[in-house]
């Protein structure tokens, strides 16, 4: 267990010198990186200590397990910074007033700043909710992309992100399915990344599920909508963000709060792979 727990050191400690040695304007905030991630080290190494609860009784001695490793992230959430230049989401990202982060931020030019190890918790996704997942900013990779919300996303930029998706979906096994962004998982806050997004390239790649050709899909009269975008992974509780939600990121548009029969037949045809 020794060279185990060694081995977890080595590896969350490593993440303090990665610019433990930086002296361009980032050095102070690279300082702030390296004694952050030496005490997590500390935490991580520390003996577990009893947990003190009434009525329960504590063994006389601490037996350690042999078998652990890092937890693994699980979800991707793609955001667009909302900001007018990557400079300027870098210096929203390290001043600690802000308290936001992300583990990568890609610039318009396919720049790709890797802020923070994958292992550990940034600050991106905020309150939100997939399915039965209430603290996503616990299982789950960051991508910022500089885009001030309106804007196409640039070649460059989605070029990156589908290498860097492919790195992290071979890294962690994430699932297809796990590839959303930060309106799917806030609908009543967020609306990012824009509608101009391209969904379907990167479910193409196998980031993200996207639908088939509708034009024969036959929706049962049955079909209860606001029960399959529950099943999808949606946060139900306010229909109409929701449902906003789904068509920004699916057809494309959020000019209607109403879900029409092409919509439907999108849904439909989402669900059934939810289910499989």
């Amino acid at each position: 267990m020794k060279k185990i727990l060694q081995t977890s050191l080595v590896l969350v400690a490593s993440l303090a010198v990665l610019y433990g040695c930086s002296h361009g304007p980032y050095a102070t905030t690279n300082k702030m990186y390296k004694t952050q991630a030496k005490d997590i080290a500390k935490t991580i190494g520390a003996t577990p200590v009893p947990n003190n609860f009434d009525s329960v009784p504590a063994a006389a001695q601490w037996v350690g397990t042999t078998n652990f490793n890092m937890r693994k992230p699980n979800f991707v959430i793609i955001h667009h910074t909302a900001q007018n230049s990557c400079e300027q989401t870098l210096k929203t990202f390290t001043v600690t007033h802000s308290q936001v982060s992300a583990h990568y931020v890609i610039c318009k030019d396919g720049t790709v700043h890797h802020m923070l190890n994958d292992y550990l918790r940034a600050w991106q996704a905020g309150n939100s909710r997939w399915g039965n997942v209430t603290d996503i900013n616990s299982v789950s990779i960051g991508i910022e992309i500089d885009n001030n919300g309106f804007e196409k996303f640039t070649d460059e930029q989605i070029n990156s992100l589908l290498h860097l998706l492919s790195g992290l979906k071979k890294s962690y096994g994430i699932p297809a399915a796990n590839f959303i962004g930060h309106a799917d998982i806030a609908p009543t806050r967020k609306n990012d990344p824009n509608v101009t997004f391209p969904w379907k390239t990167l479910a193409d790649k196998g980031f993200g599920l996207w639908y088939n050709d509708t034009t024969n899909v036959a929706v049962p009269e049955n079909f209860n909508s606001i029960e399959a975008l529950r099943i999808v992974g949606y946060d139900v509780r306010d229909t109409s963000a929701t449902i906003r939600s789904f068509k920004r990121h699916f057809m494309q548009q959020d000019t209607s709060k109403v879900l029409n029969e092409e919509d439907k037949k999108v849904l439909f045809q989402l669900y059934r792979k939810y289910m499989q």
